[in-house]
């Protein structure tokens, strides 16, 4: 690589930069190291205690591939007479060449014994003159992709630090609140750590000039999603005033009080879906919090102003769900309902849809169905996404369009899932969110147990004592996610297994493979009492509302995310008999299976479960399909950062309003056109 030229797009090495994000220098130069190693000084092979990491100079004496197992394996020598054994399993034949006996090299790795005596596997290596001198600083160890090694990295942080503008462009008051260092400053010493710096700090990313680069990192990632916020905001929505016509009505009839979250929640929807500007809110609540109530409001207020609602569920077995509820509450107030499912009869599909084209009918139900180019909704007003992560962004855009061209519909997403505090002023802080933070009165207490599959007859037994006395039990099969074919096979085998231990009780299947009209009949047979138990995969996850069914038995436990058990967990104790969820595992547990299990043991709320989830798994995954060119935090951590989140979420309001130059800097420096503005 010449040292004044970037390279070239379409080379090799642009190519390999490209898996790692890195397009430009300013881009490299935000490509911050994994770790940092200490080749400032060498040790003297003697000295070296077994199992530790260090840097020796040595001069190879021997070098040679041996076999049956193939490898490269040198012989070293220090200055002090000390031999050393390095070892290659994996090499390329230039490397035997490169290791000519005489030559001067410097190792760096893990010192251990041997069957030759101390040596080296797989160390870093650096030829060297004798006598060379040694660094003056930490050497970093960046992130890489196969193809890329760390000199060239080095040498490509060497050219961007001295040709790229290190521009500052936070506010010098907003330094000194923070107490931290200048742009300049912290990039030099992240990648070129003077002699002087605490590894310590830098190891734990606790240094000012690290805490420098979070800060930024966060605040590049609320410009972008508060920019997102404001430009939906730019756009025309149907006003929709809360008339109060049918949703009174509604709310007068249904058979339970509403709770004061739920009261608090529907009041900001109608307020915002009263705006000429479109509405862009998540409404999240815990499992049995009632957000099926505070949409179908919703839905009612666009209704009474004579304009369509929407709401799109994941599965068909919800959508249904979603359709009989909504049915059974707002059929007595005159409004129909259209229900579009892939599983539905060609006659009573075309009959919805041209309901829906004619605007006749005002509520639409379904599933992805609702976004395919059939649909028309000519007067959609209002959007309702339920379980809004499992839908990806496209699905999301589709619906949205749906409506008259240049308007655009108001947009309420649900979620089941609780949004952690840290991550809802983050990932989510581009949307409005409502918290029903409180659970109907009645709903009865689930205790949860822990059992190793030895004691699966013992399960059988309890669910076969509990169904004779008259109640229902779910049996729910493992997650597998690498074959569909083979869950299906494990849940037939389950069933089968099942019907032949317990010839007294009455045994359905219900699993995504089955037919739309089969899957129904067998929900209707099972929340009629004709089944005792229901053998399930994960299509009974979200939605299901059966009130008798009071045993939840999951099957390898240890397979599903925390959020899949909890939501699981939740389809009993909806009914008044004493509610058990038992989670059946594998032995042996690995870390994180534990942690899991530990967590749905210990808690029952969902708030709090999705924090500690949040913790094990991270942002990434948490978040899930919402990802749409948002920028996510490579540096920043949600639990250890949480006061930079708050300083950050100010500071870009400040700049917006009044440094609005800035702020396209540093949009510039971090996304440079990446930056997505999220639009579903």
């Amino acid at each position: 690589m010449k040292p004044d030229v970037w390279p070239a797009s379409g080379s090799r090495l642009a190519g390999l930069l490209a898996k790692l994000d890195i397009r430009r220098p300013e881009d490299i130069l935000l490509h911050l190291p994994l770790r940092y190693e200490d080749e400032t000084r060498l040790t003297p092979i003697r000295e070296v205690p077994p199992g530790s990491t260090a840097q020796i100079e040595a001069e190879i004496i021997s070098c040679e591939v041996t076999l049956p197992r193939r490898q490269l394996r040198a012989c070293l020598r220090d200055k002090t007479g000390a031999e050393i054994i390095a070892r290659w399993i994996h090499f390329y034949p230039s490397l035997k060449k490169q290791l000519e006996p005489g030559r001067w090299v410097r190792l760096f790795g893990e010192v251990r014994g041997g069957f030759f005596g101390v040596e080296m596997v797989h160390p870093r290596l650096h030829f060297v003159e004798q006598g060379e001198p040694l660094p003056q600083t930490l050497t970093p160890v960046y992130p890489t992709t196969a193809g890329l090694g760390q000199i060239t990295l080095c040498r490509l942080v060497d050219f961007a630090l001295g040709t790229v503008p290190l521009d500052e462009f936070l506010p010098a008051a907003i330094q000194q609140k923070l107490a931290l260092p200048g742009f300049a400053e912290a990039i030099r010493t992240l990648h070129r750590p003077p002699p002087n710096t605490p590894a310590q700090l830098l190891e734990e990313r606790s240094h000012p000039a690290w805490m420098r680069m979070k800060f930024e990192e966060l605040l590049v990632q609320q410009l972008s999603l508060r920019r997102a916020y404001n430009a939906r905001r730019e756009h025309n929505a149907v006003c929709l005033p809360p008339r109060q016509t049918l949703t009174r009505a509604l709310h007068e009839h249904l058979p339970f009080a509403l709770t004061a979250a739920q009261r608090r929640v529907i009041h900001e929807i109608a307020a915002d879906m009263a705006a000429q500007h479109p509405m862009q809110r998540l409404l999240q609540g815990d499992v049995g919090s009632g957000k099926t109530i505070v949409a179908a409001t919703a839905m009612l207020q666009a209704a009474e102003n004579g304009w369509q609602a929407a709401l799109m569920a994941p599965t068909e077995i919800l959508a249904e769900q979603h359709y009989r509820k909504l049915a059974a509450w707002l059929n007595p107030l005159g409004i129909s309902i259209a229900w579009l499912s892939g599983g539905r009869k060609k006659r009573e599909r075309e009959a919805a849809l041209e309901q829906l084209q004619s605007g006749e009918c005002l509520i639409a139900v379904g599933t992805h169905a609702l976004t395919e180019n059939p649909v028309g909704l000519p007067r959609l007003a209002l959007a309702v996404v339920d379980e809004q992560h499992r839908f990806g962004v496209r699905q999301r855009l589709a619906l949205r369009e749906k409506g008259i061209s240049g308007i655009r519909p108001h947009m309420l997403m649900m979620s089941a899932t609780p949004i952690p505090r840290t991550l809802a002023m983050t990932h989510y802080a581009d949307l409005d969110v409502s918290t029903l933070d409180e659970l109907p009165p009645g709903r009865t207490p689930v205790h949860t147990r822990l059992a190793s599959t030895a004691r699966r007859g013992e399960i059988m037994d309890r669910l076969k004592t509990a169904c004779l006395k008259g109640q229902q039990a779910y049996w729910v099969c493992p997650l597998i996610e690498e074959s569909e074919a083979l869950q299906l096979k494990t849940a037939l085998e389950t069933w089968e297994t099942l019907k032949t231990a317990l010839p007294e009780l009455r045994i359905g299947l219900i699993h995504g493979r089955l037919k739309a009209a089969e899957k129904t009949a067998t929900m209707e047979a099972f929340a009629a009492g004709e089944l005792d138990v229901l053998v399930a995969t994960t299509v009974i996850e979200v939605g299901v509302d059966v009130p008798r069914a009071s045993l939840m038995v999951i099957e390898h436990a240890e397979r599903f995310g925390l959020a899949q058990l909890h939501q699981l967990r939740g389809r009993v104790g909806r009914g008044t008999a004493q509610s058990s969820c038992i989670l059946l595992y594998e032995p042996p547990l690995s870390g994180n299976a534990r942690a899991r299990l530990k967590v749905i043991f210990e808690h029952t709320d969902g708030f709090a479960i999705a924090r500690e989830d949040l913790r094990i798994r991270g942002p990434g995954e948490f978040i899930g399909a919402r990802q749409s060119g948002l920028p996510l935090l490579r540096y920043a951590n949600l639990e250890q950062d949480a006061e930079l989140i708050e300083s950050a979420r100010d500071t870009a309001a400040q700049l917006l309003a009044s440094e609005p130059q800035a702020a396209d800097g540093l949009l510039t420096r971090w996304l440079l056109g990446r930056e997505g503005l999220l639009q579903a």
